[in-house]
């Protein structure tokens, strides 16, 4: 049947105008649907790390998503300080080698520099169109939509991403199990004015009786979260009051703390839950509708936003009819390791993060075995993201996998960047040793792969053939540049070659 949807992305928070961005690029008809007639203006995270700066300097857009200076290039050449379980004790530096280790970026302000984006690019934004029912078929995906009047419209489209959050309509109407562990901490947090800022528990606090975060501002509404080991609050869904909010801040803290002007305030925990499968179907799940736990470290956003770049590209080669057998299952064969491995360590931190003095003993050893260079290495691989590194079927490549460095080229008399090359999507075969066998070998995919001949001052191998998302497929780093090999890998994640 003819559709006028190829991709229906349900939820327009950053991942989903992230993902509607990507697919645009890339020729799909995409349409999202947002249930909000407005954006909220919420941010509940701020922080991009490394990894994903990395991934949107790739698509060109880390600048744009921070409002202050931009940071796109160069790293510090001195400690970056960053906590795990609130101890400040882990050194980014050790990881991160190319870019700014962390951005600050508030998530309602990247969703809608992302939303720019992917209507630039032709998307279409529909909001106050709330998905309530889904029907599989063998060729599309039918919804049903609400508006805020109560009218329900179908939309048929060939596929559907629901990146509609924790309490996703997609994941439940498709029936994909959400599992993990339940709930033992009651959070809340919200922004409000200190009528008396300067005797409030600014920073992390940690006391017998819990914790309170507050970043302060003194001129305007401070951010102020409260953690509290006694248990997860009775009614998950109940609104937040202010004086709610008062009462277990100055609870925690053991003194009062007068607060007015309250704006979005809410109640999370550490409840830690995975879709057990990303796809069924026609039907795909990337962000929070993913993936849930505790906000220890920032690494939810970051996670979903990374999902977004590894599945825009493949499921566009699916609509396009352009990939390969078994291309968009690896989607969640890769992301979903990686997420599992974020609610391993959060798991891990709220654990050390408990308010009892039993406690104590294990924190102050965990911030001594932080100072380990093999330890902090690996926590900051870890909460950074710059650890993933993905199985690209080619044993004995030590580049394969990894996330390629973004070198400076040099094109003849021109100028350019592994980065830059990058901006359009497409994948790029980089020949850094003038082997025209490899550019022949790759002949057949000219249409979809660009194949760029360039020096560069340290090159990492003689040849790279890189993904959309940034990530080396192939590499002739500890081999000889085997055509057969780089065309093994282009057939592996490209397709077929066209007709010559």
């Amino acid at each position: 049947m003819s559709l006028d949807i190829d991709v229906a992305v349900v939820g327009g928070g950053p991942v989903g105008m992230l993902l509607a961005a990507e697919l645009a690029l890339h020729g799909v008809r995409t349409t999202v649907l947002e249930k909000l007639p407005v954006p909220s203006g919420e941010s509940k995270a701020g922080t991009l790390h490394a990894r994903t700066a990395q991934t949107l300097h790739r698509r060109g857009l880390l600048g744009a998503v921070q409002p202050g200076p931009h940071r796109t290039t160069g790293h510090s050449s001195g400690p970056i300080p960053f906590h795990f379980a609130g101890m400040f004790e882990l050194d980014l530096s050790a990881v991160v080698h190319e870019g700014p280790a962390m951005v600050g970026s508030p998530q309602a302000y990247a969703e809608q520099v992302f939303a720019r984006r992917a209507t630039g690019l032709g998307a279409h934004v529909e909001r106050g169109s709330e998905v309530v029912d889904l029907h599989q078929h063998d060729t599309h995906v039918t919804l049903t939509v609400r508006d805020p009047t109560g009218r329900e419209r179908t939309v048929d489209a060939a596929w559907v991403v629901g990146c509609d959050g924790a309490r996703s309509a997609v994941r439940k109407l498709s029936g994909i199990d959400f599992t993990g562990t339940p709930a033992t901490v009651g959070a809340l947090m919200g922004e409000v004015e200190l009528l008396d800022p300067y005797h409030a528990p600014a920073g992390w606090q940690r006391n017998p009786r819990g914790w309170t975060l507050v970043w302060l501002n003194p001129w305007g509404r401070s951010r102020v979260s409260t953690y509290d080991f006694r248990g997860p609050h009775p009614d998950r869904s109940a609104p937040v009051t202010l004086e709610e909010l008062r009462h277990e801040v100055e609870r925690i803290a053991g003194h009062p703390v007068p607060m007015d002007n309250p704006r979005w305030l809410t109640r999370f925990s550490d409840a830690a839950l995975q879709a057990e499968r990303y796809r069924v179907g026609r039907v795909l799940l990337a962000g929070d509708a993913a993936h849930v736990h505790f906000p220890a470290g920032g690494q939810g956003v970051n996670t979903g936003l990374q999902d977004a770049v590894n599945l825009g590209w493949k499921l566009a080669a699916r609509v396009h009819g352009r990939a390969p057998r078994g291309l968009l299952d690896t989607y969640h064969s890769e992301r979903h390791p990686v997420a599992a491995m974020v609610l391993h360590n959060v798991r891990a931190q709220v654990a050390l993060m408990n308010p009892d003095p039993g406690t104590d003993a294990l924190r102050e050893l965990f911030a001594e075995l932080m100072h380990m260079p093999s330890v902090n290495e690996y926590l900051s691989g870890m909460i950074s993201g710059t650890a993933v590194r993905y199985d690209m079927g080619v044993p004995g490549d030590r580049l394969a996998g990894s996330l390629a460095p973004d070198l400076p080229l040099k094109t003849g008399t021109s100028e350019t960047s592994l980065a830059t090359l990058l901006h359009s999507g497409r994948p790029v075969l980089l020949d850094l040793d003038n082997r025209a066998e490899l550019r022949e070998a790759a002949a057949g995919w000219s249409d979809r792969v660009t194949v760029v001949t360039a020096t560069a001052d340290t090159p990492p191998a003689p040849a790279l053939l890189v993904r959309p998302d940034g990530y080396t497929a192939w590499s002739a780093a500890d081999v000889p540049a085997d055509p057969g090999n780089l065309t093994d890998a282009l057939h592996r994640w490209f397709g077929e070659p066209a007709a010559r």
